[in-house]
């Protein structure tokens, strides 16, 4: 019977320091905003208010469609 060799990758985070980012500031996230408004980011500006007054989980956040956090048709 023949053995077989599991060959494994080496994990791309294997020896570096791999921590929590740092919250963003009150200031950034109005800033992230207005840019979002000024370049008419239907979907975006939209994902981005949920995810920072929400915070969902990635998997929940995916799932959403635009109408599901619009108002009106």
């Amino acid at each position: 019977m023949e053995t077989h060799e599991h060959r494994h990758r080496e994990a791309w985070n294997k020896g570096k320091l791999a921590s929590q980012k740092a919250p963003l500031k009150p200031k950034d996230i109005w800033a992230i905003r207005i840019r979002l408004q000024n370049a008419h980011a239907v979907r975006n500006l939209p994902m981005f208010n949920l995810a920072i007054d929400s915070k969902p989980s990635d998997c929940d956040l995916v799932s959403v469609r635009v109408r599901d956090v619009t108002h009106g048709n």
